[in-house]
């Protein structure tokens, strides 16, 4: 056997590796893009019913982990959004780490490192509950808590008061970059998509990105008036948050509103897995 032989032979299993590995990753990105919609699709839900005036459950994650949990085969379903969870905090992870490119600037990898922290703990806490672990405190006392302690620590103030502005200008990027649909850039609507199908995709993403924009920033304005007022009961989850939109002006028909874009957000995800360039 010649060296150009072996040498050539060795390129070929090294290709290989890496055709797996990228199709492996694919595969655990779209995992964790269906996950992220069903969550976001059954808090819309959830939502929706508040501002119909019939629903009592909780309005966030837990909420929404409260539902699939009383389905038939409920427990199943849990631990497979576990693995989509765990799915998208390893694809997160690796694009932070190991993608490489002209286009993985410091603050994309940045980005992606804390997507990965935030679904591994998302990740951990749904199988928590999918373990028998019970809800625990809401989402709503945890925020509270969290921002009691925050409170208590040297320049805590300052820590909380940064916190929310964090959160209010993440919510303004999400809105504005589902505005000005950013997101098709990530999308492969040159090849597999028809003309109506983007449309529908574009809408989905637009009003879904702002609905999710919103909630963010309001989450946001909580936090920083706890600061303000050193009162942790000024923070709000994601469930007391949506409910602080019937007290507006326009009374439920805003958390309709949020409600149904939240939901267009869960099936964009959908769309995400099926279309997403990974």
């Amino acid at each position: 056997m010649t060296p150009f032989s072996t040498q050539g032979r060795g390129q070929a299993v090294k290709s290989a590796a890496r055709s797996a590995q990228n199709e492996t990753l694919t595969a655990a990105g779209r995992a964790g893009f269906v996950a992220r919609g069903v969550v976001y699709v059954l808090i819309g839900a959830l939502a929706l019913r508040v501002a119909l005036g019939s629903g009592g459950e909780s309005a966030d994650r837990q909420g929404a982990l409260a539902q699939v949990a009383e389905q038939p085969f409920g427990r199943v379903m849990l631990w497979a959004l576990v693995v989509g969870f765990a799915s998208m905090a390893l694809w997160r992870g690796t694009r932070a780490v190991l993608t490489r490119g002209p286009q993985r600037k410091a603050g994309s990898r940045v980005l992606d490192g804390g997507r990965a922290v935030f679904y591994a703990f998302v990740c951990w806490t749904t199988a928590v509950y999918a373990a028998g672990g019970g809800q625990g405190s809401s989402g709503n006392e945890q925020s509270r808590d969290g921002t009691a302690s925050a409170l208590k620590l040297s320049y805590g103030q300052v820590l909380v008061g940064a916190a929310g502005c964090l959160l209010i200008g993440i919510g303004g990027v999400l809105a504005v970059r589902a505005a000005l649909r950013r997101f098709l850039k990530q999308l492969d609507t040159a090849t597999t998509m028809s003309r109506r199908t983007k449309q529908v995709v574009t809408a989905l993403g637009v009003a879904g990105g702002v609905a999710r924009g919103v909630v963010f920033a309001a989450a946001g304005i909580f936090i920083l008036a706890a600061a303000v007022r050193f009162d942790p009961a000024e923070a709000k989850g994601v469930d007391a948050t949506l409910r602080s939109f019937t007290q507006t002006p326009a009374g439920p028909w805003l958390l309709f509103a949020v409600a149904i874009g939240l939901i267009l957000f869960g099936v964009f995800s959908f769309a995400s897995a099926r279309w997403r360039r990974l």
